[in-house]
C-alpha cells in the first residue's frame, strides 16, 4: 500500500432517501476496488446494517462494514468515527475506498471537519459528499417549507419563530454536497421532477451537480473519484449550525416497536401507515416475522407511504423477531402509536 491518502465518500440524505440501496448498488458493481462501510443509524435497530451484510459481495467482506448505532456520527466523532477508522485501517488488506452512512438526522459538516484530526488527516481525504434526495418526497413539500410565505410572515410579525430542524437539516445535506443524487424519479412527472430539481438547485453549491436516478442506480465512476477533498473546502460549505459549538438531536425522537409475528403483511403495512397519518411519523423501517413464511420481511416507509418485500431467508440460529424503528419529531405520541400497531 502506498502512502496515499485513502478516500472516503460520505453518503447523507434524508430519511428514506434511498441512501442504503444506492450504496448496495455500488458494492455490486464497483468490482475493481475493495471497499470499506461505516454504517450511522438513528435508532436501536440497525436495519441499513443488515441489509448490506446480506449482500454477500467479495470486495467488500463482512469484517469491512462497520455499524455505529445509537449515536449520531457528526456528535461522536472522537467516541466512534475515529475508533472504527483505526479499525479499518488496521485491517491486513486496508480498504483502497471507505463509503460512510449517515443517519438520515446527521449534519455532515461537522464529519468533514473530523478529517481535519490530526489522528486521520494524514491516512484519509473526503473524496466526495453525495447527498441523496427522495424527489417524490420533496414534490409533496414534506422536508421544505413555503419560504415566501415563511419570508413575508417574518417580516409582519418579528416575533414568530418558523424554525424547521427538518428544513435545516434538508438544507445543510444540500449545501455541503459535491453530487446531488435526485432519487425516485420514476414516481415523479416531467413537471414534478424539474420543480424538485431547481428547488435543490438554489440550496446547493455552485459546483455541485445533480444527477437524477431512479432505485439509486447510479455508475458507482460517477460517484466514487470525485477527489473533493472536502476537507479543504469548509467555507463553501455553510450551516445553520456554523455558530454553534455543538449540535444535537433534541428535536426528534425515536423508539422501537416490537410486534408479534403476522399473519397478514398487507394488514400490517395499512397500520403502518395509518399510524403515520394520524401521528406525523418521518420514518418506519424493521424486520418482520410472517407466520409460515421461512423469509424475513422488510418494512421501510417515509411518512405514510410504506414499501416491503421479503429480503432474506432467516439463518437457521437467527432468533425470529418482529421490531420496527418509529422516527417522528419531538413530542412523537410513542403510546398512541403503538397502540395503532397493536389494532387487530
Amino acid at each position: 500500500m502506498s502512502g496515499a491518502k485513502i478516500p472516503a465518500t460520505i453518503v447523507t440524505g434524508f430519511l428514506g432517501a434511498g441512501k442504503t440501496t444506492l450504496i448496495r448498488h455500488v458494492l455490486e458493481n464497483a468490482k475493481d476496488r475493495r471497499l470499506a462501510l461505516v454504517i450511522n443509524e438513528f435508532g436501536d435497530v440497525g436495519v441499513d446494517g443488515e441489509i448490506l451484510r446480506a449482500c454477500g459481495v467479495e470486495n467488500c467482506p463482512e469484517e469491512n462494514i462497520v455499524e455505529l448505532a445509537n449515536g449520531c456520527l457528526c456528535c461522536t466523532v472522537a467516541d466512534d468515527f475515529i475508533p472504527a477508522i483505526e479499525a479499518l485501517l488496521a485491517h491486513e488488506k486496508r480498504p483502497d475506498h471507505i463509503i460512510i452512512e449517515t443517519s438520515g438526522l446527521a449534519l455532515p459538516k461537522p464529519l468533514v471537519k473530523a478529517f481535519d484530526w490530526p489522528a486521520i488527516r494524514s491516512k484519509l481525504t473526503v473524496d466526495g459528499v453525495i447527498a441523496v434526495i427522495d424527489g417524490k418526497a420533496v414534490a409533496e413539500g414534506r422536508f421544505a417549507d413555503d419560504l415566501d410565505a415563511i419570508a413575508q410572515e417574518r417580516e409582519d410579525t418579528q416575533t414568530i419563530d418558523h424554525d424547521n430542524p427538518l428544513e435545516e437539516v434538508f438544507d445543510d445535506q444540500l449545501a455541503c454536497a459535491d453530487l446531488i443524487i435526485l432519487n425516485k424519479t420514476d414516481l415523479l412527472g416531467a413537471d414534478e421532477e424539474r420543480d424538485v430539481a431547481d428547488r435543490l438547485a438554489l440550496g446547493a453549491r455552485k459546483a455541485a451537480k445533480i444527477v437524477r436516478a431512479s432505485g439509486g442506480r447510479v455508475e458507482p465512476l460517477v460517484l466514487l473519484g470525485l477527489s473533493a477533498a472536502a476537507e479543504d473546502d469548509l467555507a463553501n460549505r455553510p450551516s445553520h449550525h456554523d455558530a454553534e459549538p455543538e449540535h444535537d438531536h433534541d428535536d426528534f425522537d425515536s423508539f422501537v416497536v416490537s410486534l408479534s409475528a403476522v399473519a397478514d403483511p398487507a394488514a400490517l403495512v395499512a397500520k403502518l401507515a395509518e399510524a403515520a397519518r394520524a401521528h406525523d411519523v418521518l420514518r418506519i423501517k424493521g424486520f418482520v416475522e410472517v407466520v409460515g413464511k421461512p423469509m424475513r420481511l422488510l418494512v421501510q416507509g417515509v411518512g405514510a407511504r410504506i414499501d416491503h418485500h421479503f429480503d432474506r431467508a432467516w439463518k437457521p440460529d437467527e432468533q425470529r423477531m418482529s421490531r420496527v424503528v418509529i422516527i417522528g419529531e419531538k413530542g412523537l405520541n410513542r403510546d398512541a402509536v403503538i397502540a395503532t400497531l397493536a389494532q387487530p
